[in-house]
């Protein structure tokens, strides 16, 4: 798998590795070879010509294809060749290759040269290989790591040439194409030769369905040329880059059947098999269990118990080693250990809650919403959660994040690995994405919710007085409930007195420059399900601006919610990041002698995923600024964005909004 370290590559990978994904393993450092000429096939990508749609471009591949030969078992070997070509300068970072390594994977080979600017050969040595492991989560010990080539001469106008070979995971039969890249792709191919009789299946992702050759019995290939790259940097608002980027999966394995729901079910069952036997309570958890729900009134109670319990007290820690990126360790050793990865701790919770009488089953899922395509059966995600069936004589409230099964069973959407979410919400990263149920037969792709935006609320209010001078003083108190809240709680979990203070200074100094912030205080009850409120005072001098005998003062003193947009023709859906329901409440005492003589028009606009009304008013001394602003869905298509700019410009609008005062 040796490709160029983009988006959702390298850098990304290792980001969520650990959570389910585990690649290959390492050879013997001569493996990678003395000094050897270019290949052939190097060389006829070397003599491509850049197209002239890639000329912009910091970088292009001329050339990358793929071989997987599967053997009998399923267990496939891989071949990739790619050529990418230095185009510009800031492209030089385009030219190291990577393969992703494991204890249950071998690289046959890897190799790599660079063709200069002008001409010359070069071949990668040992010293230009480093290993990387997976170090952007620090509490991770994971055998998961990359074997990634530096080569020499890597400047404009050379051409880098990637070959590796490896035994791929026994136990992953699939093959995940990425055939959308940051920089453009001038011709790719992707073969699979299966031994006789045993069937492949395809789906493809936000890309037109290629029809495959059969070059030999039963060996496959596709053909793709002149794929644009995917930029998002100018697009804004914008979902997930691995969410939109093209790709096309190849199944060989159980999952190689007709049907996507029939493919999605193999998947679940092949997750249902894998973790059988797993959450099987031990004598310690069955205690630990009855001791927790003793006396709890109701099936609410019994679950907040437990899920309370597992968020307190096992701590996010991951090992794994080969399938161990997949399959979770034994329930009694996440008690015993008290920490666990996601995974693990979806195995706990399920082992807590059998005892309790409760049926849960696992829900593999994505972190980033819209990678996972109902329409695309994968294995690839990277993270897992809990289903928790409902009973159907339970109708509590409380248990807002509820999905419904084909089969009519109501499912509690859960992640124990988010430690600041109480059961029954769900944290905006999970909402309007898609996750495999894994319930034996019963398995089944399914919808994650939406939830309503009375289920985020979030109450500011501010008092403040302004002198003549335009200084503006005063207090805000806010609360934050649902996944809002939760998010808060984590900042406050990983940050100190001082780093809250500045995040705090830099956030309010955003909406009152010059603010000065003369005390605050974040009220955190241990209940999970009670809000989350701040407080603190400021001081702004030079809030108001005088003009002649008036001063002219902005009424919405903190608080910025207009999300990026411009005018240009939209082609992406666009990411409204989080349903909610803010409501902001400001008074602003005027200066002895001055009245209000001019207030901005009031803003109402709704529009079928949110609305937002405003109103300023002057009464008894007093400038008084009220605003609701509701978002009724996480992700809008594009055919949406005229909706979308107007909301947002009125959004702006109040936001800069002036009032006119004048002395009596």
């Amino acid at each position: 798998m040796a490709t160029p370290l983009s988006s959702r590559s390298l850098a990304s990978q290792i980001i969520v590795a650990g959570l389910l994904l585990s690649c290959c393993r390492l050879g013997a450092a001569g493996l990678f070879g003395k000094n050897q000429p270019p290949p052939d096939w190097g060389l006829d990508a070397y003599k491509t010509r850049v197209p002239d749609n890639a000329k912009d471009a910091a970088a292009v591949v001329l050339f990358d294809e793929y071989l997987e030969t599967v053997d009998a078992q399923g267990r496939a070997v891989e071949r990739e060749r790619e050529a990418i070509r230095i185009l510009k300068p800031q492209g030089r970072e385009q030219g190291a290759c990577g393969v992703a390594y494991d204890v249950d994977e071998k690289i046959n080979y890897f190799r790599v040269w660079t063709i200069a600017a002008d001409e010359k050969q070069y071949m990668a040595q040992d010293t230009d290989f480093i290993e990387e492991g997976a170090v952007g989560i620090p509490i991770m010990l994971s055998t998961h790591k990359f074997r990634v080539a530096h080569p020499p001469a890597v400047d404009v106008g050379a051409t880098v040439i990637c070959e590796s070979e490896e035994v791929m995971k026994p136990y992953f039969q699939e093959k995940l194409w990425r055939i959308q890249n940051d920089i453009p792709v001038v011709f790719q191919a992707l073969e699979v030769d299966l031994p006789p009789g045993r069937a492949h299946a395809e789906s493809w992702h936000n890309f037109k369905a290629v029809q495959p050759v059969e070059v030999a019995p039963n060996h496959w290939r596709w053909e793709l040329k002149n794929t644009s790259a995917l930029i998002l940097r100018n697009v804004p608002s914008h979902p997930d880059w691995g969410a939109l980027a093209a790709r096309m999966s190849v199944q060989w394995g159980d999952a190689a059947v007709a049907g996507t729901d029939n493919q999605w079910k193999a998947i679940g069952e092949w997750f249902t098999t894998l973790e059988a036997g797993r959450p099987d309570p031990s004598p310690e958890i069955t205690a630990q269990t009855q001791s927790l729900i003793a006396g709890a009134p109701d099936f609410y109670s019994k679950l907040s118990r437990i899920t309370d319990y597992i968020q307190k007290n096992i701590r996010y820690f991951i090992v794994e080693r080969g399938i161990g990126g997949h399959q979770a360790n034994p329930a009694a050793e996440i008690f015993r250990n008290k920490y666990g990865d996601c995974k693990d701790k979806t195995t706990l919770l399920i082992s807590m809650l059998q005892v309790a009488g409760i049926h849960a089953v696992y829900l593999p899922v994505d972190t980033d919403r819209g990678f996972v395509d109902p329409e695309e059966p994968s294995l690839f995600g990277n993270h897992m959660i809990t289903a928790i069936e409902v009973p159907a004589d339970v109708q509590d409230p409380r248990l807002i994040a509820v999905v419904k099964a084909k089969d009519g069973k109501r499912y509690l959407i859960f992640d124990p690995t988010n430690e600041r979410v109480p059961i029954g919400n769900l944290p905006t990263y999970l909402q309007g994405g898609y996750g495999t149920l894994a319930a034996g037969a019963a398995s089944q792709v399914i919808a994650l919710p939406v939830l309503p935006p009375e289920s985020n609320p979030n109450d500011r209010n501010g008092s403040f007085t302004l002198s003549p001078d335009g200084t503006l003083a005063g207090s805000v108190d806010t609360i934050h409930s649902g996944s809002g809240g939760g998010e808060m709680r984590n900042v406050l979990k990983y940050s100190d007195e001082k780093e809250r203070r500045e995040a705090l200074e830099t956030d309010v100094a955003h909406d009152v420059p010059g603010v000065v912030l003369n005390s605050f205080q974040f009220v955190q009850p241990p209940d999970l399900d009670k809000p989350i409120e701040v407080h603190y005072k400021l001081t702004a001098s030079q809030y108001a601006h005088t003009a002649g005998t008036l001063l002219l003062v902005r009424p919405r003193v903190v608080g910025s919610d207009a999300l990026p947009f411009d005018d240009k023709p939209r082609t992406v859906s666009i990411d409204l990041n989080a349903t909610g329901k803010w409501h902001d409440s400001f008074d602003i005492a005027l200066p002895t002698g001055y009245v209000v003589d001019e207030t901005p028009d009031p803003i109402d606009v709704d529009v079928e995923f949110a609305s937002y009304h405003s109103t300023v008013t002057g009464k008894d001394n007093h400038l008084h600024y009220e605003r609701d602003y509701v978002v009724r869905q996480v992700e809008i298509g594009a055919d949406k964005a005229g909706a979308f700019r107007r909301l947002e410009s009125a959004i702006l609008t109040d936001e800069k909004g002036t009032a006119v005062l004048k002395k009596q």
